[in-house]
């Protein structure tokens, strides 16, 4: 097996991390060759390395070498030629007592060489195998040098990832076991098997053909989803105490101490029975070239700070899915008290299964107090049943996202004591993933070793009209034409017109005020006709590796046959092509075909230039609508800013802030690299600026540590500049202060999520104040300095939020809408909620962006209410969904889940929205019927949010019987075997 490392290191004599490798290997049975190279880019260590491949014909390759190949995008790398996968392993200039204590594991310069750019390649990150430490005082030079240092038990690790990959490639198909892991969400009811876009029961199914028409060994394959989610569900499959208490002392002995702390050991009745609901929650990669003082940043003046190095690492929630996890507390029978029961089926030799949920705090020992949450045993009893009782040979994740890749440990560069590698140990894994999902993915990559294959999003189709709202257009167009011919007809139109959308409820959705000029009217309603008209809406969901029969998009066809492919590929152990990632629906025709291992863009070139000019644009949205609605520019705001959202736009969410301050990064022609910052003079904004503070996401945390550098660096000098109040209200509050104080918050290092999804998943709040309170102080941290650093900053977010005048939430992708997943609402919902808490108004814009040409402020109530109208309650939706059995009732749960969530937090939904998607789902016949046939689980939620919608008084239902209507349904929903 080829492993190439750099020729300066064998230069420097600084090799031991490669001969540790090799050593390791041959351990393992495999037959190491060390290759030298200057530089993958070199056309003669390039031709060197593509001959010696061609004779050694390798069953795998290792390189220690940074950053890309170095071939233009689309082309053929040499990796590509070679069609064996290839395992990149970390040679890390971090030092070692760095990476020990912190949680982000390298720093910025190591993750951006060793880790972002060699996903290009498609490379499989192995881990790290060293890290640099003080070498033994030379006698001959009097001075201690810095060299790379193996660490062994990651060399081993690394060892034992490739060798399980070689087995993987080596085994028959005929005998080959595999393991096929389904994501469930126990606090979200109804949604097992959910991912956003995909039909992951139907994609599982067709899956299993497809590795049986393969020759893999696969029987009795269930007929229907409805049929596999059963047999999940009744399944019985588990790995016996004895064996457990045997497997785990391979385990780290430091993990499980923890895991003992958390839960008690393993014998006790509640280390073996399913956890009560619980919910993950929603920081920071590399510096690049960009030279910023410490000395400079706010963060250090805040009383009381605590380094990140020193914090507990936490759960962790997505942003796009922000899914929650936990489950129903559920005692054992006596038959289970011995082992760990699991929800699996097998057939033949693959094993379709629902992974454990991993526990949540709540339930912990009262005396254990550490914020670190380790799993439970049955969580880790299930990745050494997979392993060690069932050998599999590989695990295949099926839809963005699960649990593994958000367990505890070490953002990047784990250690033993980490628990995603605790869990999946060293198994190949295999991760279909919607192309339009960059952060997570990348993600998963990072910290379980997935190969990440992209998946299509669901095909998209225009909304169109609805009955009332196609007679309100007819009207209209009517009013158009008789405009300036018959001005009696037009006034009647007019009058017409009005007293429609009034009655219909459309007129206030459109914005339109009783006070308001029919002329004004008129442009709301015709606008909001536009709007709704334009929405696009999922035409049912996609399924992995499958096309319509009738799909007349040859793109789509083609990348349904290359997903097919690559899994196939990748199964077999063979390289699989990288790919970007990104939403083909706003113009990211680069991504496809997918099917390829997806990769992300290099984070020190973000906001690129093109990216830059679209935020700016989407920012003066946003101030001049403030503008037209309060007359004078705002002078405080607070931007939600995403990990997978500004990687897939380039960051132009990170731009519009910039903008708004009145500043613009400066790039390197050559590279592309941001250098630094300029603040434009005041004379050149035409208006003053904007004091900008951010909430970012605990994904944006950890992959852009740069980023929150450079706007860190902009705080900076746009609050040192001497500049009239009025003019600058950031510099304004500085020379108030005193001092520069924090504009960048989240959660405390390695915990995810806005802090209120616990709550709003589990009901147990009183008042929406509680929400707002347990908003403001998850958002503990603040960000900034050279490194992106966090440091402990109670109360200091809550003050940036009292002077807020308006939140930015920005939606970039036309793929999905706020009523799909938890995060948007959870963000949202939360920041209003915390308005409440505060006492305080102000303006929540959600800031569309799907068309990055047109970017459109909308309220929350205006824009939830162009979901409902356009998406939620539309027979196109509706039907697509219903052909998708179990997984399109639950997205008429999370509709409805959603929907809730935000009437609850926000005070701004009108319950005619509720009543509209209660009587779409429930108030049809055969809608109800499809749900509680195809999925009781979902029809119960979807019963209890509407009768706790109605419980809290925000939706007053005209027909009495409803409540009794809803309480029979959650009957008939038990009866067919849902817990009650």
């Amino acid at each position: 097996m080829p492993i190439l490392f750099y020729r300066s290191m064998l230069l420097a004599a600084d090799v031991a991390p490669i001969d540790a490798i090799v050593g390791a290997l041959r351990q393992c049975g495999i037959n190491p060759v060390p290759i030298f190279v200057s530089s993958l880019k070199d056309p003669a260590s390039l031709a060197f390395v593509e001959t010696t491949l061609a004779a050694l014909k390798p069953s795998a390759i290792i390189t220690a070498t940074a950053f890309a190949s170095g071939a233009e995008p689309g082309n053929e790398t040499l990796f590509d030629r070679a069609g064996v996968p290839v395992f990149q392993v970390i040679v890390a200039t971090t030092r070692r007592d760095v990476w020990e204590n912190n949680q982000r594991g390298l720093a910025p310069a190591d993750l951006a060489m060793h880790v972002v750019l060699p996903e290009l390649d498609g490379r499989i990150l192995a881990g790290a195998i060293s890290f640099k430490s003080e070498s033994e005082t030379d006698p001959a030079l009097g001075h201690r040098a810095f060299a790379n240092r193996p660490e062994p038990d990651r060399v081993a690790q690394v060892a034992d990832r490739i060798a399980a990959f070689i087995r993987l490639r080596e085994t028959s198909r005929a005998k080959r076991k595999l393991a096929i892991l389904i994501p469930d969400y126990p606090s979200a009811p109804g949604r097992t098997g959910y991912a956003v876009g995909l039909d992951v029961p139907s994609s599982v199914l067709a899956m299993l053909h497809d590795l049986s028409e393969q020759g893999y060994g696969v029987e009795g394959i269930p007929e229907t989803p409805r049929e596999l989610l059963g047999l999940l569900e009744r399944g019985n499959d588990g790995l016996k105490l004895e064996d457990y208490l045997n497997f785990s002392k391979d385990v780290s002995a430091a993990a499980m101490a923890a895991v003992e702390a958390a839960w008690g050991t393993a014998e006790d009745e509640s280390g073996l029975r399913e956890a009560p609901p619980s919910v993950l929650p929603d920081i920071s990669p590399t510096r690049g070239e960009i030279e910023l003082s410490s000395a400079l940043s706010p963060i250090s003046n805040v009383a009381g700070w605590v380094p990140a190095t020193e914090l507990p690492i936490s759960p962790q929630v997505g942003e796009m899915s922000g899914r929650t996890e936990g489950g129903a507390s559920r005692k054992p029978s006596l038959s289970s008290k011995r082992h760990f029961p699991f929800r699996a089926a097998t057939f033949g030799n693959v094993t379709v299964a629902l992974a454990p949920d991993r526990g949540r705090s709540v339930d912990r020992r009262a005396d254990y107090h550490d914020p670190t949450l380790p799993p439970r045993h049955a969580l880790i009893a299930f990745g050494l049943w997979l392993r060690k009782s069932l050998g599999v040979h590989a695990l295949v994740h099926v839809g963005a996202h699960g649990t593994l890749e958000w367990l505890p440990g070490k953002t990047v560069a784990l250690s033993e004591n980490c628990f995603p590698e605790i869990v999946t140990g060293a198994l190949p894994v295999i991760y279909p993933f919607i192309v339009s999902n960059p952060g997570e993915a990348a993600q998963a990559k990072r910290r379980i070793a997935a190969v990440t294959l992209g998946h299509l999003p669901p095909p998209l189709t225009g909304a169109g009209l609805d009955e009332n709202q196609h007679k309100l257009e007819r009207l209209v167009d009517e009013y158009a034409q008789a405009d300036g011919l018959d001005r009696r007809r037009r006034d009647r139109l007019a009058k017409l017109i009005v007293d429609t959308a009034q009655k219909t409820g459309l007129a206030s959705e459109a914005g339109v005020a009783r006070t308001d000029a029919p002329d004004e009217a008129l442009r709301r309603i015709d606008a909001w006709l536009c709007d709704l008209k334009d929405f696009a809406i999922k035409d049912g969901l996609h399924i992995y590796g499958r096309a319509p029969e009738d799909e007349p998009d040859a793109m789509r066809r083609q990348s349904a046959a290359s997903e097919k492919a690559a899994l196939l590929a990748a199964l077999d152990g063979r390289h699989v092509k990288a790919g970007p990632a990104g939403a083909p629906a706003r113009g990211r025709s680069d991504v496809l075909p997918t099917g390829r291992n997806l990769f992300t863009s290099d984070p020190r070139t973000m906001p690129t230039p093109t990216a830059y000019d679209l935020g700016k644009a989407a920012a003066e949205e946003v101030v001049r609508g403030y503008m037209q609605s309060h007359g004078d520019w705002p002078r405080s705001l607070v931007i939600d800013l995403w990990g997978s959202a500004s990687l897939r736009t380039g960051g132009e969410e990170i731009a519009q802030g910039l903008a708004l301050m009145g500043c613009r990064p400066q790039w390197d022609s050559a590279t592309g690299r941001i250098t630094g910052i300029e603040v434009l003079p005041p004379a050149a904004l035409g208006r003053p600026r904007v004091d900008v503070t951010w909430r970012i996401s605990g994904l944006f945390r950890d992959m852009f540590p740069t980023q929150i550098a450079l706007i860190d660096a902009a705080a900076n000098a746009v609050a040192a500049r001497d500049e009239d109040d009025t003019e600058n209200p950031l510099a304004a509050k500085t020379r108030a202060d005193g001092k520069i104080s924090p504009r960048i918050f989240g959660t405390s290092p390695g915990t995810y999520g806005a802090g209120v999804e616990d709550l709003l998943s589990s009901g147990d709040w009183a008042a929406r104040e509680e929400i707002g309170r347990a908003y403001l102080d998850a958002t503990s941290h603040a960000y900034g300095g050279a490194e992106g650093e966090g440091i402990s900053a109670p109360g200091a977010f809550e003050g940036r939020l009292a002077e807020a005048d308006l939140l930015v939430h920005t939606g970039d992708d036309p793929g999905r809408d706020i009523l799909e997943g938890s995060a948007d609402v959870a963000f949202i919902g939360g920041f209003s909620a915390a308005l409440a808490t505060l006492g305080r108004n102000a303006d929540v814009i959600v800031l569309d962006t799907t068309d990055p040409q047109k970017p459109k402020p909308r309220s929350v109530s205006e824009a939830v209410s162009r979901v409902v109208r356009a998406r939620a309650v539309n027979p196109r939706f509706i039907s697509g969904q219903m052909r998708h059995g179990p997984r399109g009732a639950s997205e008429f749960a999370e509709t409805v889940d959603r929907l809730v969530d935000f009437a609850e937090t926000t005070h701004a939904i009108s319950g005619t929205l509720i009543e509209a998607v209660h009587d779409a789902y429930l108030g049809d016949p055969l809608v109800r019927a499809f749900i509680l046939r195809e999925n009781p689980a979902a029809a119960k939620i979807i019963a209890e949010r509407f009768l706790s919608a109605r419980r809290r008084g925000l939706w007053h239902p005209l027909r009495n019987s409803i409540d009794d209507d809803l309480t029979a349904l959650i009957a008939e929903a038990e009866a067919l075997g849902v817990a009650a």
